[in-house]
């Protein structure tokens, strides 16, 4: 009975060694490459925020230019931005309202009202007006 017990023990240690050092090891695996993509998925969540009303907002205030860009190009309101054209007055409204900050804002406007005057006078089309606000720089 001595030896089973020893034998039953020895084999039970040597498995929950060979489980633990298995699964620490994908774990590790898992947290490196999840992580990364993880953060470089959600970089920009911090410049997100929420309006008295309940609506999604872009506080970029005191963000390097390129920071301000990469966070919009990488945002949800981009989305919805696109989802107002053609309702160029909307789009402004939109700007306006939604995002927080006068680089940001200042651009996207002068670029509404220059793809504005092109589609309205048939130099643009849907496409190209689209293609021209999406490839803000």
């Amino acid at each position: 009975m001595d030896k089973s017990l020893f034998l039953f023990t020895a084999v039970g240690i040597g498995f929950l060694y060979f489980v633990t050092n298995f699964i620490g090891n994908i774990q590790k695996e898992d947290e490196q490459f999840s992580n990364s993509e993880y953060n470089s998925e959600h970089k920009y969540d911090k410049y997100m925020g929420v309006n008295a009303i309940g609506q999604s907002i872009l506080v970029l205030t005191d963000i390097d230019k390129k920071t301000q860009l990469e966070a919009w190009n990488k945002s949800s309101l981009k989305k919805e931005f696109f989802d107002i054209f053609p309702d160029f007055g909307d789009m402004k409204e939109f700007v306006k309202n939604r995002i927080k900050s006068t680089y940001l804002q200042k651009k996207l406007l002068d670029k509404i009202n220059e793809v504005e005057g092109k589609f309205f006078s048939g130099s643009l089309t849907t496409e190209d007006v689209k293609r021209e606000l999406n490839t803000l720089k």
